[in-house]
């Protein structure tokens, strides 16, 4: 990752409604990015969420043939947190990006 911080994939959650069609959230642990001892601010996470969306996500669903949703939504945690579910305690940064001609074209929140 651009920051230097591990991260490791979570899950995808799939089928959400965004503004311009289907969205596809896909959600990633980087503890790094904690408010206490944490070590990434957001605009270094905001590079690492770019590179996963654009040398990640966008090649993983080409070379599965997935139809291309409208929306990819990137999600960093510190920690493991149950979809839908507010934890007062974790750092979430979220970024969107739109899928068009191959690459990962920022939509911002």
């Amino acid at each position: 990752m651009p920051s230097g911080q591990e991260i490791t994939f979570l899950d995808v959650i799939e089928g959400e409604e965004s503004a311009g069609g289907t969205a596809v959230r896909v959600r990633f642990l980087a503890p790094r990015i904690a408010r206490k001892n944490g070590e990434v601010e957001f605009l270094q996470a905001e590079e690492d969420m770019a590179a996963l969306c654009q040398d990640y996500v966008l090649p993983q669903m080409v070379n599965a043939g997935a139809a291309l949703p409208a929306q990819i939504i990137i999600v960093l945690s510190d920690r493991v947190v149950e979809h839908g579910v507010a934890d007062q305690d974790a750092t979430q940064f979220f970024e969107a990006y739109r899928p068009e001609g191959g690459m990962c074209v920022w939509e911002g929140f």
